[in-house]
């Protein structure tokens, strides 16, 4: 009865037009959410969708470095957010950025390893992190792969099947695993998908 509470809270209609605006491009109707935020959970997650799709970097702004009492979802989404700054910020904040996105990570983690939110934003990290850093495409597209197992169990979590499958082909790829990627790119292209996702598809982002 629990665990089907906590679904249930989190499968808010809020947390559905946020992904559905996300995942039609439509940065206007994310901004309009983000003044409509009432929960600190809420506001992280439109800055986390909204922030790719403008690099507006006052989305950033006033991030904070720490949570006294958050839940795995909003350490894993303030943890992106830091990274997402990092990556905009000189070699010397970069590096205290990426530390503080880790450390947020790290406590994601400790309380809820395969919740949705923190299996994306780590296989992410996984990612796009540099080479001398940890950088591992193979333990991005396991992430991405239990990610899209979980995603299909819960639905309502703001991420969908479709797009847990879409960042585990782009980690199949940059792990030189053609087999596996090719066939996983051929079906999700041949699916009727929002414009975003037929864009990550066609122009992937650099790893």
């Amino acid at each position: 009865m629990v665990v089907f509470f906590v679904l249930a809270m989190l499968s808010t209609p809020f947390a559905e037009a946020t992904q559905t605006a996300y995942a039609q491009q439509d940065a206007d109707r994310l901004r309009a959410l983000f003044d409509r935020a009432s929960s600190r959970a809420d506001s992280l997650l439109v800055r986390y969708r909204l922030y790719p799709l403008t690099e507006d970097a006052s989305v950033l702004d006033g991030l904070p470095s720490s949570l006294s009492d958050g839940t795995a979802r909003e350490y894993a989404l303030l943890s992106g957010l830091w990274a997402y700054r990092a990556g905009e910020a000189s070699i010397f904040s970069a590096v205290t950025y990426g530390r503080r996105s880790t450390n947020l990570l790290e406590e994601a983690k400790a309380q809820a390893p395969n919740a949705p939110f923190v299996l994306l934003v780590e296989g992410q990290s996984l990612l796009f992190r540099p080479s001398i850093a940890g950088k591992d495409p193979d333990g991005a597209a396991r992430r991405f792969g239990r990610l899209a197992e979980v995603v299909a169990a819960e639905q309502g979590s703001a991420i969908t099947e479709t797009e847990a499958h879409m960042w585990r082909w782009l980690a199949l790829r940059e792990a030189d695993r053609p087999d596996e990627a090719q066939p996983l790119h051929d079906r999700l292209t041949g699916q009727d998908l929002p414009p975003l996702y037929r864009q990550f598809l066609e122009s992937p982002p650099d790893v």
